[in-house]
């Protein structure tokens, strides 16, 4: 773990046992960039122009590569590594670099969106296959113990530190990625922590102890916003559009290409601490000028190839850049001092993000606060226990009470918050819910003092009150899980507790299924395997400590259900589903040749060691309805 910088010395480690799910690294290719790449190994087809991404006279044959990052979710609490290089081959044999510069990148910042981290110029061709180099020489891991941040440290299957790991990527059986002048094409990378990890958290700092599973897919669907970082080039405002040089995280320098940002009359900006809306906010943009610090987050329209931003921030009101930045939720407030857990704060002398996971933070009236979905600018009664934010300030102090930030000066942007947790009470505009876990931090760590109008009715964990308004609640009831986003309500003001602006039912709340079968496997982990899914034999007498579905805020047992569970393919959307052999990982776009495959594997000689599957689970009929599967197989 790195302590080198002498302004935050300190780090907290205390003890967790933990169910480590799932993380991802997503590869866009889109028509918006104009970075470069270089390319080993060259052998160009007859039929195909030199592409030279600095020679101006060829650059015009190369294709257009906009890579990606992101997370699924999971219960690290920093991720960070330095990925070093991202290679892809063609069928030819041939070797590009896609990655012009080492950039470190903490992957639990994307669980809710994906990051652009290069626009390249790439050969066109057929590609097969390639490669991630991530190195952990410097990186920062850690995982929760009952509420807490402790350090882990992740070794390879010998038991040694890993240091540099480079991944192969396996594209599906039926999928290609072909690379056309002119014509982008999409590409989702995917390596899974929950299946490439097993994790010992009595040890101190906890051993992840990594098998990668990594896997990709052509034309991926992400639902998740995207994030574009880096500094204004220039402002069209006939097009509605700016352009920037991308720089991801909180890179201060390097060309990772180019990427074309649109923005409609609803995009909202804060430029230099000043809220503007649609037209009137590039046109700010424009006078602040090139060079200026832009961070964008919004959507990617695939079939045109185009990002439009929801909201954009630049200048002074970019976290980090003319002052110190802290992300996180507040876990508690007293009078204008925040507690700010899971907290990461960024630097403005260097741009490096450093986790720290209790941050004391002092505000004003006088700290401006700025809340997603509303161009006025709030007081500090708006920031209330619960919320996620970024405060921006400086670092002041870090003794024995901790990381402290001052924000009396600064600013509080005020982000949307996730709720779990399970329906207690449904009446027309409001559902009344079990707390679980906010921006999955388990609800204990949360201390609710003074959020209600007096004591006796500050928030409730137990029956925390949600505003719902117009929306509808057909599906809720009591016992549900549910899924709410949206912003707690102003401190001092409860109840409601919760104004709650999208609610997400039990049958569509995110699920992971995983279990295992110890280090030998076993030769007999379903009941049956056909076309309608895999049953799943939850009495097999080899499945070790890995044995859930995490559905939302619950973990339910698989052994303790009173019948073996269905693993059924999703009927419509993308699918992918994985064998892993101890040499070998073959992507399967279609379930039947899955299954195929997994008969002949498992032909009660090899056995299996462990499996995942990410998708939807029916308490009611048992049944897991899976959009991705995975099976890790040992052959003797």
């Amino acid at each position: 773990m790195n302590t080198s910088n002498n302004r935050l010395p300190g780090v907290r480690a205390t003890t967790i046992w933990t169910w480590i799910a799932l993380m991802a690294v997503v590869l866009m290719m889109a028509a918006c960039g104009g970075g470069t790449a270089t390319e080993s190994n060259t052998t160009t087809p007859p039929s195909i122009a030199v592409c030279d991404p600095s020679d101006t006279s060829t650059s015009a044959e190369c294709g257009t590569l906009l890579l990606g990052l992101t997370d699924a979710d999971g219960d690290f609490l920093s991720y960070v590594v330095d990925v070093v290089s991202l290679q892809l081959e063609k069928a030819d044999g041939t070797i590009v670099e896609t990655l012009p510069n080492t950039t470190r990148i903490d992957f639990t910042e994307y669980v809710d969106l994906t990051e652009f981290v290069t626009a390249a110029l790439v050969p066109p061709g057929v590609y097969v296959a390639g490669n991630i180099t991530l190195d952990y020489s410097d990186a920062e891991v850690f995982v929760e113990a009952d509420g807490i941040a402790k350090a882990a440290i992740v070794l390879d299957t010998g038991g040694a530190q890993v240091g540099q790991s480079t991944l192969k990527i396996v594209l599906a059986d039926r999928d290609q990625l072909i690379i056309t002048r002119g014509r982008p094409s999409l590409l989702a990378v995917d390596f899974d922590l929950d299946a490439s990890h097993t994790v010992d958290i009595l040890s101190t700092p906890a051993e992840a102890t990594a098998e990668p599973f990594i896997l990709a897919e052509i034309d991926p669907i992400d639902e998740k916003e995207i994030r574009v970082r880096g500094p204004l080039v220039e402002v069209n405002e006939d097009e509605l559009s700016y352009t920037v040089v991308l720089r991801p995280f909180y890179r201060r320098d390097g060309d990772f290409g180019r990427v074309k940002v649109f923005i409609n009359e609803e995009t909202e900006f804060e430029v230099n601490e000043t809220a503007y809306i649609g037209v009137d906010g590039l046109r700010a943009l424009n006078d602040a000028g090139p060079g200026t610090a832009t961070v964008a987050q919004g959507v990617l329209d695939v079939s045109e190839r185009e990002f439009t931003a929801n909201i954009v921030l630049a200048g002074s009101s970019v976290p980090g850049t003319s002052r110190d930045a802290v992300k996180g939720n507040v876990i508690a407030r007293f009078e204008n001092e925040l507690v700010v857990r899971g907290g990461t704060i960024i630097l403005s002398d260097d741009g490096r993000s450093i986790f720290r996971d209790d941050i004391t933070v002092s505000i004003s009236p006088d700290t401006k606060v700025f809340k997603r979905g509303s161009d006025a600018q709030l007081d500090i009664s708006a920031i209330s226990v619960g919320q996620r934010v970024t405060i921006r300030g400086e670092v002041t102090a870090n003794d024995e009470l901790g990381v402290h930030f001052d924000a009396t000066a600064g600013a509080v942007r005020m982000h949307v918050t996730r709720l779990s947790g399970i329906v207690n009470t449904v009446i027309p505009g409001q559902t009344d819910i079990t707390l679980h876990a906010i921006d999955r931090r388990r609800a204990s760590i949360f201390d609710f003092s003074g959020t209600g109008s007096s004591p006796d009715v500050d928030a409730d964990p137990n029956n925390y009150e949600v505003s719902t308004g117009d929306l509808l609640l057909a599906n809720q009831s009591s016992g549900r899980p549910v899924a709410v986003i949206g912003f707690p309500n102003e401190f001092g003001a409860a109840p409601p507790d919760f104004d709650g602006r999208t609610v997400i039912d039990f049958s569509d709340v995110r699920s992971v299924l995983g279990v295992g079968w110890g280090s030998a496997g076993t030769v007999a982990p379903f009941i049956s395997m056909g076309d309608d899914g895999l049953i799943l034999d939850n009495e097999n007498l080899d499945i070790d400590q890995r044995h859930f579905i995490k559905q939302g805020p619950v973990l339910i047992d698989l052994t303790a259900l009173p019948s073996s569970t269905l693993i059924a393919p999703t009927e419509s959307g993308r699918m992918l589903f994985v064998v892993k052999t101890t040499d070998s990982l073959q992507l399967y776009a279609d379930f039947s040749d899955f299954v195929n495959a997994l008969t002949l594997e498992l032909n009660g000689v090899t056995t299996a060691r462990s499996m995942y599957a990410r998708g939807t689970y029916n308490a009611d009929t048992n049944v897991f309805t899976a959009s991705k599967i995975g099976v890790n197989l040992i052959e003797p």
